[in-house]
């Protein structure tokens, strides 16, 4: 357990040096703020639920799972029908931008960022995910150009086979 938290503390420090990878969660971070929140209600304290209910929410949306990141989704924007200071919703929007774009709806994603940005316009965090999206749909957009191209070829391909087997029937 000590490895796997070393491992997710690792992550989460490349991310904040200027590396351009997400970090990810896995089970044992998920159960141990699940463990957390149900401390904290248990103890009555609401600030200290609230707090692991956003390091849950953190920990979903950054999960390899796809029902995970989809839950973390569904929590940050309950939680966001609350009103909020500012800096809190920030924080939701942010999330809720990893969120969708480790569920692959990047236009989502980026209009979740450009909000954050626009809120605060030098976060660093918020800017690499801007382009980390962004080259996500450049990449995805190439691959889709280079996948038509070989259907229209192939679909090419076939009709000029048809056409020449007619032409050799008569």
């Amino acid at each position: 357990m000590d490895a796997k938290i070393g491992q997710f503390f690792d992550s989460v420090g490349s991310f904040f040096s200027g590396g351009d990878k997400i970090p990810w969660s896995d089970g044992d971070v998920i159960a141990g703020c699940e463990r957390e929140v149900r401390e904290a209600t248990d103890a009555g304290s609401e600030e200290l639920k609230k707090e692991c209910l956003m390091r849950l929410s953190w920990a979903l949306v950054h999960s390899h799972q796809t029902e995970d990141v989809q839950r973390g989704i569904a929590m940050l924007e309950a939680s966001l029908a609350n009103s909020a200071p500012p800096l809190e919703d920030r924080e939701k929007l942010y999330l809720l931008a990893v969120g969708y774009y480790r569920s692959g709806d990047y236009s989502k994603s980026r209009q979740l960022v450009d909000r954050c940005i626009e809120m605060q316009p030098d976060w660093r965090q918020a800017l690499v995910l801007k382009k980390t999206i962004e080259d996500k749909i450049t990449k995805d957009g190439v691959i889709g150009i280079g996948i038509t191209a070989s259907a229209v070829g192939a679909v090419g391909l076939i009709a000029g086979g048809i056409v020449a087997a007619l032409a050799r029937k008569k």
